[in-house]
């Protein structure tokens, strides 16, 4: 079987990891296997952090696309042609996409145009909100799918509704706990812990990249008075790329002291800070699906989760875009009072096996 994954952008990379040591194994065991990892962007994508394939334990993509743009539908464009001429020269059997990006979208499309079998990782997610370039994305990749592989019932639910066949749906858990399940003893204490005398579970752990919410800077200014008051004495840790700084800075209360504001951390050392924190605020569904492993409270800056187990079963408390929730849910979370949480259904590290069979199961 010839398996061609697709990555998008750098978090595509997290999510097919696991798959690529899955396959790995099973070559080892003498299955006839052979998997090509292609990346849309370039080789030298400054979003790709040096340590990212080192951390995640998988070699660079075997092919670049090098598609380089921010308007989408030109990266929609430009993967279009760019893929539709690679399928044409490298024989293909199944093409896995993730997500809801516009390049994964020009991926599923130019697939189902050449007749081959198209897989979707983490299908079934909406924010029901068709405004949103991704919801359009979302739909166009999940209406095309010969395979969808959803992460919890919510997502089943959803794809089945909107007319998928139950016979294309399977649900096989959230692939990012793959690899914390595989990562957890190569996880690297960050530097800046023992720097401030930070010990572990007695911090929280702050990340923003939404663009409307850095763009709403009143409200923003107003949030984060709200996060550093119900905060107190807790120290924030605060990883932000670039843009996010530029943000929130100029936006602080003059007494932030207990807000440190750090670079970008690699996969490993984020995935220690995340999963020994006292508790997490973040925009980030990916932080927050995380989280409810880790077993550590966490809010969300949303009014809505793909992955509503977060909420149900997991650690996981949404409070949209209001300061006062806010400081309400960070007081809780401070003073140790949160909700009993559990582990969604096979939220259990094995979803890369699932999706792998799976594939195998149907070629026979």
């Amino acid at each position: 079987m010839k398996i061609c994954i697709v990555a998008g952008a750098r978090p595509n990379f997290i999510k097919v990891a696991p798959i690529l040591h899955a396959a790995r194994q099973a070559k080892g065991r003498g299955t006839a296997l052979d998997v090509t990892l292609v990346y849309a962007g370039r080789a030298d994508d400054p979003t790709l952090e040096p340590s990212l394939f080192a951390d995640l334990q998988i070699a660079p993509p075997d092919v670049y696309l090098d598609v380089d743009s921010v308007n989408l539908n030109e990266i929609t464009g430009q993967v279009m042609s760019k893929f539709e001429a690679y399928l044409q020269s490298h024989p293909t059997d199944v093409v896995i996409v993730e997500d809801d990006l516009a390049s994964t979208m020009a991926a599923a499309i130019v697939t189902k145009k050449q007749g081959i079998t198209l897989a979707h990782l983490a299908a079934g997610t909406r924010s029901f909100d068709i405004s949103m370039p991704k919801e359009i994305n979302r739909l166009v990749i999940d209406g095309l799918s010969d395979l969808l592989f959803t992460a919890g019932i919510s997502n089943n639910s959803i794809a089945n509704r909107e007319g998928a066949e139950l016979s294309k749906v399977y649900m096989v858990g959230n692939i990012l706990i793959d690899n914390i399940r595989n990562n957890r003893t190569r996880f690297v204490r960050p530097q800046i812990l023992s720097q401030l005398g930070i010990a572990d579970g007695s911090y929280i752990v702050f990340t923003l990249n939404r663009k409307a919410l850095m763009a709403a800077t009143d409200n923003l200014r107003l949030m984060l008075q709200a996060l550093i008051q119900a905060a107190g004495s807790t120290p924030i840790i605060a990883p932000l790329h670039d843009r996010a700084q530029k943000a929130i800075v100029p936006l602080l209360p003059a007494d932030h002291a207990g807000l440190h504001i750090i670079g970008p951390l690699g996969y490993l050392e984020f995935s220690y800070l995340a999963s020994h924190a006292k508790g997490i605020v973040t925009d980030s569904g990916n932080v927050a699906e995380e989280a409810t492993f880790n077993q550590v409270p966490c809010i969300t800056l949303n009014s809505y989760t793909e992955h509503i187990e977060t909420v149900k079963v997991g650690t996981n408390v949404l409070v949209g875009e209001d300061a006062t929730l806010l400081n309400q849910a960070t007081s809780d979370m401070v003073a140790g009072r949160w909700k009993q949480s559990a582990f969604p259904d096979r939220w259990d590290g094995r979803s890369a096996e699932r999706i792998l069979q799976t594939l195998l199961d149907r070629q026979r």
